[in-house]
């Protein structure tokens, strides 16, 4: 039973076989992923799906030196042969941003899957905040797409690779009190990434809502968990494979079953099925 509006029966709360990394036709083998907010929480778990799944060249840019040193660590301990490179990078700097992915391509080669997951949240209503704090959200979460997307396109593989970010649910349902600053930028990272997807259609672009992971982004919210954070980790995995090759341009839930989307595959291609309009007002 789904808890929000979902485009499938199906709701799902925990990893489900259909997106396992362990099947062959999600192979990460030979991929490069690039991942910010990469030291804990959701961007660790993609991390650590995108290993399962065969990848051995992966990047998690983070603000922390020693969130991303344990993180890399615990990742190449656990997966033989996979080198993880942290980069200490504040994404709403577009001099950092350039040099964490120019040193990935040095590494590692072009960019295969980039993960925009970096966010930063503040609270308050309208009236409360303070422009310092409602500007430092949108210059991560907003700006910090601008850069990152700008970066990807010099430095990824020029056919077929893959961007996905990490939007909410708060981007695109009714105002949740105290959440102004952060819905409204997240809202328009996602916009950020549609035009980029019309802009670049030799990639593939996907917004996703991550679930309700307990992060300390959520706490901030006053959210608890109830959604396991391998649900959007694997889910992640398997839009990057060629099964999601239908979703470019699109938001859709990472709650939602897969093969229930890939049943309405013509619907996403041929409708607006999946993206940010105006309630009522036909397509064009």
């Amino acid at each position: 039973m789904a808890t929000f509006p979902s485009l499938t029966k199906t709701w799902h709360t925990v990893p489900y076989p259909a997106i396992s990394p362990l099947k062959p036709l999600l192979s990460a083998a030979d991929k490069t992923i690039l991942i910010t907010g990469g030291g804990g929480g959701i961007g660790a778990g993609i991390a650590r799906a995108f290993a399962a799944a065969g990848s051995t060249q992966i990047a998690i840019i983070g603000r922390r030196q020693d969130v991303l040193a344990t993180t890399a660590k615990e990742l190449e301990a656990s997966f033989n042969g996979l080198r993880v490179i942290g980069c200490v990078t504040d994404v709403s700097k577009k001099e950092q941003i350039d040099a964490a992915f120019d040193l990935v391509v040095n590494k590692f080669g072009p960019i295969d899957v980039f993960v925009d997951n970096a966010g930063y949240v503040t609270t308050g209503t309208v009236t409360e905040l303070s422009n310092d704090d409602a500007w430092i959200t949108f210059e991560t979460n907003m700006k910090g797409s601008i850069y990152t997307a700008q970066a990807f396109s010099r430095t990824a593989r020029k056919d077929h690779a893959v961007v996905i970010d990490v939007s909410s649910i708060a981007a695109i349902m009714p105002p949740l009190p105290g959440a102004a600053a952060y819905s409204t930028s997240k809202l328009a990272a996602t916009k950020i990434w549609e035009y980029f997807a019309a802009e670049n259609p030799n990639y593939r672009v996907v917004s996703i809502q991550p679930g309700q992971i307990e992060t300390d982004m959520a706490k901030k919210l006053g959210l608890t968990g109830r959604d396991h954070v391998n649900l959007p980790s694997q889910f992640a995995v398997w839009l990057a494979s060629s099964e999601a090759d239908f979703l470019h341009g699109k938001f859709v839930c990472a709650n939602w079953d897969v093969e229930e989307l890939i049943a309405r595959k013509e619907e996403f291609k041929t409708t607006d099925l999946g993206t940010i309009r105006l309630v009522g007002l036909p397509s064009f």
